[in-house]
């Protein structure tokens, strides 16, 4: 069996969400400047009340056998290093031999180790292995060597909601009404916001853990956008409240100081979401720089690069729970673990909604758990009714 073709095409269809889709953003890095600070959550088209443009591209890989394997969605930046790079690569291959791809992949991407050209491969890599289940007619899961369960807990990551008080409340407590045991929420203030925006961001850990309970897990997100010397005095203002981990304090290439916040605080600290590859997430585990790893499964390298990064994760006894960017992906890579390696998966309630919309067999959590698909593959079929325009694209 060899790969036939490769094709990259970009869907567009019409998403329906009551009201505002976006009601607030993180914090960011280059919110130090003060017009990005300004900025809006502007990560989808609103063309009517209620009705937003959901626009998105995947890469479709054909063996001579007939079977395919999907990948996606991804962005145009994405889109554009699959078609132009990486498909002459994939041509005229065996496509179940997905180490050797991934190591040929690397090897001519030698430039693209972190970043845009890493995320490509790893749609690429993903798609391989969809294809390799619909061949083999199990669900990845099993070819990965699981499953270790048949279901998982996830956790709401509530990105995108607003942190109104009275409506932070409102949500966290639906979210526990629907099973969830944890949530993620996401600061939108740092340390240019002076004492005010520490006070907001307190007052979303306060409402918080006022509105959940002592029971259920609160984790906060500060998204790179923190330094070493704020870190440590909002981690021990928030130490009362018993956060569950507080992720991303720093940018990701500052591990000497992820590893100084470790040191310090008496929170745990989560990172890696930004990292790549099995040698990117060694330099944090060497380093002591984390307690939770969370390197995203379409960002890291895809499912070959993702079962390298656990294996040693299980080394260093640290937990992985990748960050959400694919559902249905990682869901097959944390059921080929046992718990104690990959306890959790992330369920970005807003993002999700956006990334499985043209997927017929979306895979959401019900009663807080995600049950394993049984179908073949990655169970990465489009639902034609939902796409309105397709085109394939070439550069």
């Amino acid at each position: 069996m060899l790969i036939a073709d490769v094709r990259v095409f970009r869907v567009e269809g019409v998403m329906e969400h009551d009201g505002e889709f976006w009601e607030e953003r993180l914090v960011r890095p280059i919110d130090i400047y003060p017009e990005h600070k300004a900025e809006g959550a502007g990560w989808i088209e609103q063309i009517a009340p209620g009705k937003y443009r959901n626009i998105a591209h995947f890469v479709e890989i054909v063996a001579d056998s007939g079977h395919i394997g999907i990948g996606g969605p991804m962005p145009h930046e994405q889109a554009y290093i699959v078609a132009s790079q990486l498909k002459p690569l994939l041509i005229g291959h065996d496509p179940l031999a997905t180490e050797r791809i991934w190591d040929r992949m690397y090897r001519y991407m030698v430039h693209g180790r972190k970043g845009v050209a890493m995320m490509a491969m790893s749609v690429v890599d993903c798609a391989l292995w969809d294809l390799k289940g619909r061949w083999a007619d199990a669900p990845v899961y099993t070819l990965l060597g699981g499953p270790t369960r048949t279901s998982i807990p996830a956790y709401a990551s509530m990105l995108g909601y607003s942190l109104d008080p009275e409506l932070v409340q409102e949500r966290a407590q639906a979210a526990v009404s629907e099973g969830y045991g944890a949530m993620k929420w996401f600061f939108r203030d740092g340390p240019v916001d002076g004492i005010a925006g520490a006070a907001r961001n307190m007052r979303l850990v306060r409402t918080l853990r006022e509105s959940v309970g002592p029971d259920v897990d609160i984790m906060l997100d500060a998204w790179m956008s923190w330094d070493v010397p704020y870190t440590i005095q909002m981690a021990a203002r928030m130490e009362e409240y018993q956060p569950r981990w507080l992720e991303e304090p720093v940018l990701p290439d500052k591990i000497a100081q992820y590893a100084e916040i470790r040191r310090t605080v008496r929170i745990p600290i989560s990172g890696g979401e930004h990292e790549y590859t099995r040698w990117g997430l060694k330099q944090l585990m060497d380093a002591g720089a984390c307690d939770v790893l969370q390197p995203d499964i379409y960002w890291a390298g895809g499912i070959s690069e993702m079962m390298k990064i656990c294996a040693l994760a299980s080394a260093y006894d640290l937990p992985v729970i990748p960050h959400g960017h694919s559902v249905p992906a990682t869901a097959h890579l944390i059921a080929a673990w046992p718990e104690t390696t990959c306890p959790l998966l992330e369920y970005l309630v807003k993002w999700n909604e956006i990334h499985q919309f043209f997927l017929k067999h979306p895979l959401k959590p019900v009663h807080g758990m995600v049950v394993l698909p049984t179908r073949p593959g990655l169970s990465m079929e489009l639902d034609e009714a939902k796409i309105e325009k397709r085109s394939e694209v070439s550069f």
